[in-house]
Order: structure tokens, then sequence, then C-alpha cells
């Protein structure tokens, strides 16, 4: 028999008719069943609906549906169910009349754990039912799709989950978690790269995209993709294209790509993080996943399935959890999602010294009802005018106690540097010097990029640098042309113009020293300059 078999008993022969019509022009194949037939989980049964009302007789294929088969019972009936089947019937319908009822209803469950069947996830609240429909209704076109969610929510099984159902099922399926990579080793994986590109290209290699021309690429944690790589993935986005890197040749593709965060992609936009651009052209569609602690009532299911699941992996003979266990398990905050749930499951079923597990199995942090979110999530992605202060904040704040930490290491250096002039003869010829600044004596290094007066000699060097404190604001300034300031509420993109305009100032617009200077690559520089309109 095939696949997606909807079982109708025969109790009433012309409702039974009726179902049976109504299921198949829907697209599925159907059986009709006696009271005391017996079931075989072989049938591909996904559904039972019994049609002859409550009767005692249908008993038995209510507990085989339940025990043997594991699919969902309808009912119709005009009377009361018995004690014995209530629990058992997942909908009743009081007159044969709600046929169209029991289809519609009927065919949206078996899709649902068909796409449940596909990807693994489980879940029978309203919000995971909805985020099963929406892959349901993406899945089929070509449109690019972002899943938000906290860690551990299930975001590269809805991924699959997209690719199962699409045109590109029998293609290439490749997931990438950007955060794992470099960016150089990252953008060498997804567009390949040409023998001798760089240190170690002993030769040329295909990248991700090329690999997986036809088929679904996913790139989880998308969040965390440098701003060079982004500009890449636009292009093959915008027109389906890419060089490797150190390659002359445009290399065609025909790629979906989905992508996956757990990060407020719309705060990291307004941050100067991510791209705007990209941000648009990747949330075409979008699905959202929920977290654990959101929706408590699929823990006991969830529960239930890693057990079954664990057991057979590891050949125990188990038989579950105890009440007590699962009130525990339901009040617990699972900051790491469904991905910790299934982690402890397993871990239980392999060390509980019985077949059951009891409380006394589960570990002590759980029990206390611990588990606030010690994981990366979802920041509230409506952000108002008002608040942009309160986010911007921590990162201004970080800043100025960076900048008095720094102040106090330039005491100690210039002390240092006074003592050594003292002692071997140093002079000055006063010129300036904008960029990064080592360890030169002592124990005490450097390494942010400030304004210092640079320093030359004969012998050696000597630090000459003002750093005072106005009242609008923090100051560092020499004897550069214009001085960086910086004042609360400004942002770091407004912080790195004025310091990359300085610098340009202070080396007669000579990009190259520029860029020396403040520590980065020309190419990198000369992007800024574009971005912040300096090339006037």
């Amino acid at each position: 028999m095939n696949e997606d078999q909807v079982l109708i008993s025969t109790h009433d022969l012309s409702t039974a008719g009726l179902l049976r019509d109504g299921f198949k022009s829907s697209g599925y194949s159907t059986d009709l069943v006696t009271p005391d037939e017996e079931l075989s989980a072989e049938d591909g049964a996904v559904l039972l609906v019994l049609t002859g009302g409550a009767e005692q007789g249908q008993s038995s294929l209510v507990i085989q549906a339940r025990d043997k088969l594991h699919i969902p019972v309808f009912i119709i009936s005009s009377q009361p169910l018995v004690a014995e089947m209530s629990q058992d019937v997942d909908e009743v319908f009081d007159s044969p009349s709600l046929i169209s009822d029991v289809i519609l209803l009927g065919s949206r469950l078996i899709e649902r754990r068909r796409l449940q069947r596909l990807t693994g996830i489980v879940g029978e609240t309203d919000a995971m039912i909805e985020a099963l429909e929406r892959v349901v209704q993406i899945a089929p076109v070509e449109s690019t799709v972002l899943i938000t969610g906290e860690s551990g929510t299930g975001k590269e099984l809805v991924a699959r989950g997209i690719h199962a159902l699409s045109p590109r099922r029998h293609e290439p399926f490749i997931a990438v978690n950007v955060a794992a990579l470099s960016d150089t080793l990252l953008e060498s994986e997804l567009f390949g790269h040409e023998k001798g590109a760089f240190t170690g290209a002993i030769a040329s290699r295909r990248g991700l995209f090329e690999i997986s021309n036809g088929g679904t690429i996913f790139l989880d944690e998308i969040g965390d993709m440098a701003l060079s790589t982004q500009t890449k993935l636009l292009r093959v986005l915008e027109q389906q294209e890419f060089h490797k890197v150190g390659g002359e040749k445009s290399i065609k593709v025909d790629v979906r790509i989905v992508a996956a965060t757990n990060q407020d992609l719309r705060r990291l936009v307004s941050l100067g993080g991510f791209r705007r651009d990209l941000y648009f052209r990747l949330n075409v569609l979008s699905i959202t996943l929920p977290a654990l602690r959101d929706r408590k009532a699929d823990v006991p299911i969830l529960v239930e399935t890693f057990v079954l699941e664990a057991s057979n992996r590891h050949d125990r003979d188990f038989h579950g959890i105890s009440s007590d266990a699962m009130e525990i398990l339901v009040d617990y905050s699972w900051p790491g999602n469904v991905r910790e749930l299934k982690n402890l499951v397993e871990s239980m079923v392999v060390l509980a010294p019985g077949r059951v597990i009891r409380p006394e199995d589960i570990p002590e942090e759980v029990r206390a009802g611990g588990g606030q979110a010690l994981l990366p999530a979802l920041i509230d992605q409506t952000v108002h005018s008002g608040e942009v202060q309160k986010h911007l904040k921590p990162e201004l704040e970080f800043v100025f106690r960076t900048l008095v930490d720094l102040r106090l290491d330039m005491d100690d250096l210039r002390r240092e540097f006074e003592a050594y002039r003292r002692d071997e003869g140093l002079t000055t010829n006063g010129e300036t010097v904008v960029g990064t600044v080592g360890s030169v004596s002592g124990d005490k290094p450097i390494d942010s990029v400030i304004e210092i007066g640079a320093l030359t000699s004969q012998r050696g060097i000597e630090v000459s640098e003002e750093f005072p404190v106005a009242d609008s604001g923090w100051k560092l300034s020499s004897s550069l042309d214009e001085p960086v300031v910086f004042r609360p509420g400004m942002t770091m993109e407004n912080v790195e113009r004025q310091t990359i305009s300085a610098v340009l100032s202070s080396v007669g617009g000579n990009r190259r020293k520029a860029a020396k200077l403040l520590g980065i690559g020309e190419r990198t520089l000369y992007r800024k300059i574009s971005k912040y309109e300096l090339d006037g």
C-alpha cells in the first residue's frame, strides 16, 4: 500500500464512502477496515477515521492506532464517547454532515506530520504548527529564506525540511557554520580559490557554492560573517555568479540560499555590522522559531520522542519517565532550548540506574530550576528611536573605559621614555604618527589605535602627546590637522570617520601612508573613504 494512507472504518458504509472519495480527491490513498481487523504498521497509515459512533467494538482499532501505529484518530459520533476511548481520540465530529471538515483537518494533520518526519521537528503548540505550515508554503518557491531563533531551536532542521520539500530535493544540501570559520578561510570555503592565491594554496579548489550548484546552501550564524565576505555573497544573490579567491573568471551557479541567525540583524545593520542591502536580499521569506520556554506544552512530547530515540540507539529497554520527573523538566527554562533537552534526555537514558527516569536522575541544576539564558538570544526586533541611546550605551561605555585605561598606560609609557631619553640623549623632530602602538619598552603593550606625537631622533624615539578631557566630550589630539573628538551619543561609525579623516589630513592625503598608520589594508581604506565620502 501507498504511503500517507487514511484508514476508514466500515461501521457506517455511506459515511465511509464519502470519506474515501474526499481523501482520494485530496491526493491520499485510503483503505476500509473492519472493527475486528488487525492493523499493520507496514501499511503506511497516517490517520484512522471511525465512522460508526462510539460503539465498544471500535476500541480495538483505537488501541492499535495508538500503540502499534502511533497515528492520530478521528471519530464521527453523535453519542458521548466511552471513557476508554475519549482519551485516545484526537478529534470528535458529532455529525456525518461534517465530512468536509474531517477531510480538511485530516489533510492538514497529515501534511504537518509528514513534515515532522522529514525534519525531525516535534511540536504541537500553535507556534510550532505555524512555523511548520510556513515551511510547507515556502519550500516550493525559489526565494531566499531567513530563519531566526535562539541557539538550539532547530534552525538547521527547518532548513533541511525546506530543501526536502523543494524541487531541489535531489540536489546537494550543504550546511556551513559561518561563525566556526575565520574570515579568510570562510571566503575560500564558500567561493573556492585558485592555485597560488595565498600561502598554502598549492592547487585550485572548488568552493561550496560551486559544489552545491542546483541545490541548497545553508549559511548558519550569518550575522557573524565579515563585511568583505558579505559583499561577495550579495553578488551571488543578485547575479548568481562569483569569482574564486585569486581568480579572474566569473563562475555562474544556481543555488538557493537559506540563512539563519540567533542575532537581531536589523540592529546589526543599524550598528554597521551587517550590510543593509544584503539583509533585505536575505529576508525575502522568513521563519521565526520559538524558544522552548515559550512552548512548554511541547516538552512532554519531546521528552518521549528523545527517550525512544536514545533507548533504540543505545539498545536499552527503557520505559520512559515518571510524572514527577516530567514536571521538573517542564518547569525548567531550557536556555539551550531543544538541543539541551535532547542531550540531557540521552544522558539520563544512558546513566539512569533504572528503566524509568526519576527526579533523582535529573542533574541538580535542572532540579533547582535554574537555566537563565546563557546562550545568544534574539533581541526584540523593534527598536524605537527613544531606545537607541539605551542600546548604544554599553558600547560607548566600553569605548570611554578603554580610553581611560589607555591614558594611564600612556602616562607610564611617557615616563619610561623620558627616563630613557635622559639616559641616552634622545631628541625629537615633532613629526606626527597615527597608528597602532606596540610595546616599546617595559611590559605594558598598547594595542589600540590612538593619536600620538611621532617620535624620531638620531638614535631612538620620544613620545609627545596630549590627552585633555573637555566638557564637550573625550578628545584625543596631537599635531594632526583635525583632532579626533569623542562625544557621548556618537556611533562607532562617526568615530571611525573622524579618525580616518584626521589621519588623511596629517599625511597630505597619501592613502598608502594613511593605511599603514591606521594598521589596515589599502583596499580597506579605499572602501571606507568611499563609504564615508571622504574623497573630496
